[in-house]
């Protein structure tokens, strides 16, 4: 009788412990994502970034990330956060504030699910932030999920305010997770044009910003378990994108940090709301069913 038992003791505890949910272990304590609008892959060879080729050389990245049609801010950076695209989150022109196609669900905050929203469902007491200089993120990342959201002065007059911001916001809340949106280099690529000298200066300045942000996480003692992503939301060609050449759909995607495998480049599949399910992943979050993203699982450890 006792032989009979104990088997099936057994195997109720390993029922039950099969029926409890449970989430991944996270890969790092915070997230740092800086997005450079309209930063096209094509110009990381010839650009002199050095802060930002040091992430590369210290983790993994490709140069062929592709965006969502049309290659426009608004779908795009919707896309990045919402681990989407427009057929499904329906934001679909340069500067949607509301999705034009119905999302295909909403949240109780009424817009589609984010990767702020999933964090926060899973961990309340979060410290998650959006810094940006275009007014359009504020639409997309799902404000009410966040704990911190700010716009830049104009950048024109006050073109370091952002990089400062996200400064101060690091040393002194240690976020979880941290998007700081720049507005550039698109700005100069749509007055100066792509590929050009004036775009060459741009990503060099903005390189700075990106060392002072790494250099932030460090004087906050964050740096040992902070994983970086730099990427962009769509490249561009002369003096404009949403089209589907590729320099307007290639954009880099570096990921750098705690867990991260110094591999190099990487040249499996990769789309703009990919970007959202890596975050995910680093986390040990659940994805929302709707969301059609994958982590990129082969760059960390």
């Amino acid at each position: 009788m006792k032989k009979v038992i104990v088997p099936l003791f057994l195997l109720l505890i390993t029922a039950c412990f099969l029926a409890i949910p449970c989430s991944a272990k996270s890969k790092a304590k915070h997230v740092v994502l800086i997005g450079l609008d309209g930063w096209g892959a094509y110009s990381v060879p010839k650009a002199d970034i050095p802060h930002i080729k040091q992430l590369m050389a210290e983790g993994s990245y490709t140069l062929e990330k592709r965006s969502v049609l049309p290659s426009s801010s608004a779908v795009n950076w919707a896309s990045m956060f919402m681990g989407a695209g427009p057929e499904l989150h329906g934001y679909t022109e340069w500067g949607s504030k509301t999705p034009e196609l119905p999302s295909r669900i909403l949240n109780e905050h009424g817009i589609f699910p984010t990767i702020f929203r999933q964090l926060r469902d899973a961990r309340p007491e979060a410290e998650i932030g959006c810094l940006y200089e275009w007014n359009g993120i504020k639409y997309l990342v799902d404000t009410l999920s966040l704990s911190h959201y700010a716009k830049a002065p104009d950048y024109n007059q006050y073109p370091e305010a952002l990089c400062s911001m996200a400064e101060n916001y690091i040393k002194e809340k240690q976020p979880t997770l941290l998007a700081v949106c720049f507005d550039n280099p698109d700005h100069v690529g749509h007055k100066a044009g792509h590929d050009t000298p004036e775009y060459y200066a741009k990503l060099k300045e903005l390189d700075s910003y990106v060392g002072r942000i790494v250099q932030a996480v460090k004087d906050a003692g964050m740096l040992k378990e902070t994983i970086f992503i730099v990427t962009a939301d769509h490249g561009g060609i002369k003096k404009g994108h949403g089209g589907k050449t590729m320099q307007e759909m290639e954009t880099p995607f570096i990921i750098s940090g705690k867990n991260v495998r110094k591999n190099g480049v990487f040249h499996e599949s990769m789309m703009q709301y990919d970007v959202a399910s890596t975050i995910a992943y680093i986390f040990g979050l659940r994805q929302p069913q709707v969301w059609i993203g994958r982590p990129m699982t082969q760059v960390f450890r």
